[in-house]
């Protein structure tokens, strides 16, 4: 029966030769493949407590070394703010880095479930230095007062502190290149997403994902903050590393429910295959109708698996799959990898290619999301930020709007908005995942334009009062409109793209797919600093004013948004036109 089942991918080459019982069985065999699965093998959410409290733990420890390290290095290791700046930026730039590396393994060789645990202790090994940096006095240079660090006579770190300190970030970049790409894709596999409960399970994951990463910022930039400015730096880097252990613990406690997905090799040596399949066979014509047996599709061997149907886009790439003469063994399976590969190879480098351009465009989109929670801070500085007699908002917790809306407003899309928007639009969800993210677009252009006629108005009270400090008699809760105008952003627009890029990624590359996220980060920063110091460097001469002046109150900041702003419309309308022609992946169960 197995050997039957084998030549289920080339019947119409086989089946004229075949005895009558033989096809008899063949046939028993494709009906029995063909029927629908009534029970998913899956656990769904029956992991996600252990998945869920790892990831949700273990993002409280990481990003609670990263809140405040800039001042952690400026006060105990006596750098100046540049010299820590660059050395956070590189720690981060090289951490988005790393989870394309970490994916690859994972995928290819080691495993989803195999790759978290060993960035997992990776993680921990890097926290412990961090801590011990802190802890140790040989770690760290003497102690210095905070008028000797501004006149620069405090004692710099020597080579073997630095030393330590770079080879804890070290292993913390090691931990966020195996955990980033891989916790997302991992819980995507207890589902089976070929069922509408398995897909509404991944759509909640999302949403939950998404509240409990706003909710572990909100802590770690107020409760963490605090303890490490005003308790004690080893107590705030110590708790991190406690968090990572108990991370660790809820990890290995579902090893009994979740459903693993085995690594099948590396997938890019299945996208070279395809391409020189192609390229090989690039002079044959392709059949105006696809009968049974012209292309190779033999069954999947691994069950959680879906099968892709053959699409006609890229349709140059279903050459690859073209079976001609004397090209399969008897067994049914390819004699040349290199010369025939099969539709489902093809379909998911199709999957691949189609994703890019949608990922192009999304790094424009987290520009405002970097630069407002830096520029708006210097809005910030500049109003009044009393609330009654006794309460004073920090200027750097004003992007705390941002979060507190979008932890508010998602589970309410989620459990209104979006059931109702469903009713009316008869789609699974509400909104497709490539909707979603175009109103996120749209959200962050708003809030730029609104930030720019907020600055407008601030300028204009600043010099009709002309405050002898420069602070405007505005109220700093007129920049709530574009933080909460930002929050929407990141409702629709992150937790679009988490779905688009772990959904319609293929099978074998979803945690390279799910890497993506980090990189589109990293990339609009570095295109983010590139548009700065162009304006920066344009702007401010023969006598005009400088956009982005130190002193906010003689630039112009607002040109500096309606900039970006300009960017985002042009991106958006590249965006559109790309997601008019997406066609959505259409798994049919193999």
């Amino acid at each position: 029966m197995g050997r039957l089942c084998s030549l289920f991918s080339c019947v119409s080459l086989k089946r004229s030769s075949m005895p009558s019982l033989e096809k008899k069985l063949l046939d028993e065999e494709i009906l029995i493949e063909s029927e629908p699965k009534t029970h998913s093998r899956k656990p769904g959410w029956k992991a996600m407590p252990y998945i869920l409290g790892n990831d949700t733990i273990e993002r409280l420890a990481t990003y609670g070394m990263q809140a405040n390290f800039v001042v952690y290095l400026m006060r105990v290791y006596n750098m100046d703010q540049v010299y820590a700046a660059n050395i956070l930026n590189t720690w981060l730039a090289i951490s988005n880095i790393t989870p394309l590396i970490g994916a690859f393994f994972a995928d290819a060789y080691l495993g989803k479930f195999l790759t978290i645990t060993i960035a997992s202790f990776a993680s921990l090994v890097g926290m412990v230095i961090v801590m011990l940096t802190a802890w140790v006095p040989q770690f760290h240079p003497a102690q210095c007062s905070i008028q000797l660090q501004q006149i620069g006579a405090c004692t710099s770190p020597t080579n073997f502190q630095l030393g330590v300190l770079l080879f804890g970030l070290f292993w913390l970049s090691i931990g966020s290149g195996g955990i980033r790409p891989c916790c997302i894709p991992f819980a995507v596999d207890q589902f089976d997403l070929t069922t509408t409960e398995g897909r509404h399970g991944s759509s909640k994951f999302y949403t939950l994902y998404y509240i409990t990463q706003t909710v572990i910022l909100l802590i770690n930039q107020t409760i963490l903050v605090y303890i490490q400015d005003s308790v004690s730096w080893t107590l705030g880097f110590a708790l991190p590393s406690a968090f990572m252990i108990i991370a660790i613990i809820f990890f290995f406690a579902g090893t009994k429910v979740y459903a693993y997905v085995s690594p099948e090799g590396s997938n890019f040596s299945s996208i070279a295959k395809v391409l020189v399949a192609a390229q090989h066979k690039h002079h044959l014509h392709l059949p105006a109708e696809d009968t049974q047996g012209t292309f190779y599709d033999p069954p999947l061997h691994n069950d959680s698996e879906v099968q892709l149907p053959l699409t006609n886009e890229f349709r140059w790439l279903n050459k690859a799959a073209l079976v001609v003469e004397d090209e399969l063994n008897t067994s049914g399976s390819s004699k040349d990898p290199w010369s025939l590969c099969s539709i489902q190879q093809v379909e998911e480098l199709k999957c691949l290619l189609k994703i890019m351009p949608i990922f192009i465009t999304s790094i424009i989109l987290y520009i405002p999301l970097g630069q407002e929670s830096i520029f708006a801070v210097s809005q910030a500085l500049k109003m009044d930020k009393n609330l009654g007699h006794n309460f004073e908002i920090h200027a750097g917790s004003v992007n705390v709007i941002m979060l507190l809306s979008a932890g508010i407003f998602l589970p309410i899309y989620d459990q209104f908005i979006a059931p109702a928007l469903e009713k009316i639009t008869k789609q699974e969800g509400g909104l497709t995942k490539l909707q979603k993210i175009g109103v996120g677009h749209v959200c962050a252009i708003l809030s730029l334009v609104v930030s720019g006629f907020v600055e407008i108005k601030r300028r204009e009270l600043t010099i009709s009062f002309g405050a002898s400090d420069g602070v405007a008699p505005m109220s700093v809760l007129w920049l709530a409109p574009q933080f909460i105008l930002l929050g929407c952003c990141h409702v629709f627009a992150n937790v679009g793209y988490i779905e688009f890029f772990n959904n319609e990624a293929p099978n074998g590359l979803r945690s390279i797919a799910n890497s993506l996220l980090g990189l589109n980060a990293s990339a609009a920063s570095n295109l983010s600093s590139f548009v700065v110091n162009i304006i920066h460097s344009f702007t401010g001469n023969q006598g005009q004013p400088d956009w982005l002046d130190n002193d906010i109150n003689k630039g112009k900041l607002e040109n500096f948004y309606f900039v970006i702003a300009l960017l985002g419309m042009l991106n958006v309308w590249c965006f559109v036109f790309c997601a008019c022609r997406y066609h959505y992946k259409a798994p049919v169960r193999g």
